[in-house]
């Protein structure tokens, strides 16, 4: 067993570290925030408008099996800061752990080539003031142990929340019906969570309308000043739409006004992100940098559900987001709680109308924006749980190398290219094949036990290796 996992980890670096490149593109990451895999108009939504993540998807890769690390927030957000299975700093859930001093960030890798880094949005990696009493966990005392604001982790430039806001008029609480709103909390009065720019530094002004266009009058700016400097940039945008408390304004539910109104409010303010989007493209475009600029677009994992379901995929409520028949959703680690919507876009450099039919996850940002700077994480001297992503969008490489794992609560998961592994902890795994049963309805764990038996050996290595991790032999 030792010299298997020793196997492993020395594959999982040199896999990680293929020959570099030696490009210094503008970064830009954006997440968005409970979006199921359905939830786009290029997937073909039957009635949501997305036309700027449609143009991005015409006009670079789309990814038909991307996967967020976790099938809740945070797990997922620290997959794409690290390139690490969270479990292996202690991240379990939402609201649970935080970025560790010694993970290395994206941004802190990205600084060793002088780039410029900013974080606009929900940070759900920790709290950010030791001082106020503050969304979820930030200001208690007791929680002291969790204070890992980004800019201790190599961002220049923060505008963040702890955790969630409302949709619309981020800093107010809303109706209950917008879902998801604390029982404590008074309609119109102040939400509780606040928007920072560093340690005591609480953003007071231009909070109002809509949170997606709150986000990206802030990160314009950063983009602005950082050509202007001449300098490279990492923009990681985390939305909180679609998150629940949705809501949004008459503009963005107008298009939608034959609909309920929880789908006007949940398609509404999908289209609000859209625009955003597309503002953001206009601005590379209008600047002279969008052919350098590398852009990636995903969803934290699948779409939340509200407390009176009608079926899988067709929620009562303002949590509206489908998953086109696959089972499961958030919080689940069936397809529905974690196959999402990805796109990347890097003009010049990936062939317009890419499909790229390997499974991916997020965890291959950092060994990819690693591999583009010419990064070795070999020197890091810590297993990687990504890989580089290039491969697939030129399309020289068809199949994953190693199975992508996933472990949630009592679920874990391992997929290997068209088979997945699925179980419950204490209980017997079940195998599916994606490419012939996506819906996952067909156990086939009896039928290729020998592939089940593989797979759940792979898992137990794997296994061991985060739990090393957890015990901080990487550090």
């Amino acid at each position: 067993m030792k010299l298997f996992l020793r196997a492993l980890f020395i594959s999982t670096l040199v896999l990680a570290c293929q020959p570099p490149q030696t490009e210094t593109p503008n970064i830009i990451l954006i997440m968005a925030d409970d979006q199921g895999w359905g939830d786009v108009g290029y997937n073909a939504h039957p009635h949501l408008k997305t036309p700027h993540l449609d143009t991005m998807a015409q006009n670079g890769a789309v990814f038909s099996r991307f996967y967020a690390a976790g099938s809740v927030c945070s797990p997922t957000r620290a997959s794409v800061m690290t390139g690490r299975h969270p479990s292996r700093m202690g991240i379990c859930s939402a609201n649970c752990g935080h970025v560790k001093d010694q993970e290395i960030t994206l941004a802190e890798l990205v600084k060793e080539k002088g780039y410029r880094t900013g974080h606009f949005g929900k940070w759900h990696l920790g709290t950010l003031t030791r001082d106020v009493l503050d969304a979820n966990r930030g200001g208690r005392k007791k929680n002291d142990i969790h204070y890992a604001p980004p800019w201790d982790h190599g961002f220049d430039v923060s505008f963040v929340t702890e955790s969630k806001v409302p949709t619309w008029d981020p800093m107010i609480t809303p109706t209950q019906n917008a879902e998801d709103v604390k029982a404590s909390l008074v309609e119109g009065q102040h939400f509780g969570t606040y928007y920072w720019t560093g340690p005591g530094q609480q953003v007071t002004k231009n909070l109002q309308g809509d949170d997606s266009r709150v986000i990206m009058d802030r990160v314009i700016p950063f983009i602005e000043q950082s050509v202007a400097q001449n300098q490279a940039f990492l923009s990681i945008i985390w939305f909180h739409a679609p998150h629940l408390p949705v809501l949004t304004g008459e503009k963005y539910k107008s298009p939608y006004d034959h609909l309920s109104e929880g789908q006007q409010h949940y398609y509404g303010v999908i289209s609000a992100l859209d625009e955003q989007v597309g503002r953001l493209r206009n601005k590379l475009k209008s600047l002279g940098v969008a052919d350098n600029t590398l852009v990636f677009y995903t969803s934290d994992n699948g779409p939340e559900t509200s407390l009176e379901v009608r079926d899988q995929n067709i929620p009562y409520g303002r949590a509206q987001g489908i998953t086109k028949g696959l089972r499961g959703r958030k919080r689940s680690l069936y397809e529905g709680g974690i196959r999402v919507p990805a796109i990347v876009e890097w003009p010049g450099k990936i062939k317009a109308g890419t499909q790229i039919d390997i499974p991916c996850f997020t965890s291959d940002y950092f060994p990819t924006i690693a591999h583009v700077l010419g990064v070795d994480l070999q020197k890091y001297q810590r297993p990687y749980d990504g890989e580089n992503l290039m491969p697939y969008w030129e399309g020289k490489k068809q199949l994953r190398s190693k199975p992508l794992a996933f472990q949630f609560g009592k679920q874990y998961a391992l997929i290997d290219n068209d088979f997945k592994l699925y179980a419950k902890l204490d209980e017997a795994p079940q195998l599916f094949n994606l490419i012939d049963d996506s819906e996952e309805k067909k156990n086939l764990s009896e039928s290729q036990s020998e592939k089940t038996e593989n797979l759940s050996k792979h898992y137990e290595a794997w296994n061991l290796s985060v739990q090393n991790s957890a015990r901080g032999a990487d550090y």
